[in-house]
C-alpha cells in the first residue's frame, strides 16, 4: 500500500470525482466515482464504488462495489426516464432540469466517524449512520442506524450493537477521531493491544 497523503486525497486509476473535497491521508479505490460528496480525515473507499451526495466521516472503512447516496427518478411524473433532467443530451433547444439536480444534491447522506461499510452494501439518501456503526456485506440501508449499531439485511435491521451503550458513550466521549496525527501514532500500540475498556481507562474516556 502506497504511503497516503495528509495534503491530497490519494486517486486510483480510472476514478471520475466531481465536486467533492477529500480530507487528510484520504483514498479513492480504482474506478469508483465521488460526486458532490465529502470525505472526512482518514477515510477511503475500496475499488468500484459510487458515492454521491454524501458527507462522510474520519475514519470511514467502505468496502468495494458499495453505494451511497444512491440517486432517484421522478416515480410522480408521466415518465422515470431521465429525458426529464438529462434533456440537453436528447434536444440541441432543450436545457438540463437544473431543480430536479438541485432537489438530489440536497437529500445529503451522512456517514459518521469510524464505520464500516461492508461490500456491495447500498445506503439510501437522506439516511444518517452513526459514529461506529457497521453495515453488513449485501445490506440495503433504508433507515438512520444508531451509533455503535449492526445492521444487516434487505432492508437492513439491527443485528446486535459493536459495543454495550456505556462503552460506546464513552468512546464517543473521547472522541479519539479528533486526535491529531502525531497523537494517534503515540496512541497506535494501544489502539492495537488493549481492550476497548483498557484503552478507554488509559486515555481517560
Amino acid at each position: 500500500m502506497a504511503k497516503l497523503s495528509a495534503t491530497e486525497p490519494t486517486l486510483k486509476p480510472g476514478c471520475a470525482i466531481t465536486d467533492s473535497t477529500f480530507g487528510a491521508y484520504t483514498e479513492v479505490g480504482e474506478n469508483s466515482r465521488v460526486a458532490y460528496s465529502e470525505f472526512g480525515d482518514y477515510s477511503y473507499c475500496d475499488r468500484v464504488c459510487d458515492i454521491a451526495n454524501a458527507t462522510i466521516g474520519k475514519f470511514s472503512n467502505i468496502a468495494s462495489f458499495v453505494r451511497l447516496g444512491a440517486t432517484d427518478h421522478p416515480l410522480d411524473r408521466a415518465s422515470l426516464h431521465h429525458f426529464l433532467y438529462r434533456s440537453a443530451s436528447y434536444w440541441d433547444d432543450a436545457e438540463d432540469h437544473a431543480e430536479w439536480f438541485e432537489k438530489r444534491r440536497a437529500r445529503r447522506l451522512v456517514v459518521g466517524h469510524d464505520t464500516w461499510i461492508g461490500h456491495n452494501a447500498q445506503v439510501k439518501p437522506e439516511v444518517t449512520i452513526g459514529n461506529g456503526a457497521v453495515i453488513a456485506s449485501g445490506s440495503v440501508v433504508t433507515k438512520d442506524v444508531a451509533p455503535y449499531t449492526i445492521v444487516a439485511g434487505v432492508p437492513a435491521k439491527p443485528v446486535r450493537l459493536r459495543l454495550a451503550s456505556d462503552l460506546a458513550d464513552r468512546v464517543q466521549a473521547l472522541g479519539w477521531w479528533d486526535w491529531d496525527h502525531q497523537a494517534l501514532r503515540q496512541a497506535l500500540e494501544d489502539f492495537r493491544a488493549l481492550p476497548v475498556e483498557a484503552f478507554l481507562e488509559k486515555y481517560n474516556g
